[in-house]
């Protein structure tokens, strides 16, 4: 971690909340890390569509692929 320091005063700050707005505390970043995971799946699926129509891509079985790897 960058910073330890900030980390842990984070950290004492947020065990210092009454337990329920440490709940919702966790609630409200679990979903922004959802969304951000998902936001970045979606950049990679667009790059990945725009790669396969440019001709970049292939279409294979798993067979095709592992044997690919494998060279």
């Amino acid at each position: 971690m960058a910073n330890t320091g900030t980390f842990e005063r984070v950290l004492e700050e947020v065990e210092s909340l009454p337990l329920e707005q440490q709940e919702d505390l966790l609630g409200l970043v679990h979903r922004r890390l959802v969304d951000s995971r998902r936001e970045a799946l979606a950049g990679i699926i667009k790059e990945a569509r725009t790669d396969y129509h440019a001709g970049k891509g292939k279409r294979g079985s798993v067979d095709d692929l592992l044997k690919d790897l494998r060279e």
